[in-house]
């Protein structure tokens, strides 16, 4: 009984995740022209990634991810992955934080999107927390 439980809540966060990366790819489409500002407004200081950069960053990871999730329904090393995901928060990367609490009331989209991969980093991180034998 408690294995298909499981298995009911894997199968849900799954579809989670696949519904929210149609969502992140719409929202992106949508953040066109803030991005073209934000690369204007906020371009990268010394040596580190712009703020845009640290986005495309976490995109291709956590999309990473989902579509192997999506495709096979597991992650090639999933402990490393846990430890991964769990360290990736969107929030604590310095220039995303930064942008995020500074920009008062602008770049809406852009915002949305930062929590959204968020929002999709926890999903993962449940969706592997599950599925530990």
């Amino acid at each position: 009984m408690m294995t298909k439980a499981i298995l009911n809540q894997e199968e849900l966060v799954k579809k989670n995740i696949s519904q929210l990366l149609v969502q992140l790819t719409n929202i992106y489409q949508n953040t066109r022209g803030e991005r073209q500002e934000i690369y204007v407004q906020f371009p990268p200081e010394d040596e580190d990634f712009s703020l845009l950069e640290e986005l495309e960053l976490l995109t291709v990871n956590l999309r990473g991810y989902a579509s192997q999730i999506q495709s096979t329904g597991q992650i090639v090393n999933q402990a490393e992955a846990i430890e991964q995901l769990q360290a990736m928060r969107v929030l604590n990367i310095p220039q995303i934080a930064s942008f995020y609490f500074g920009s008062n009331g602008n770049y809406e989209q852009i915002k949305s999107y930062i929590i959204t991969l968020d929002y999709l980093r926890l999903l993962l991180l449940e969706y592997l927390q599950l599925q530990k034998p």
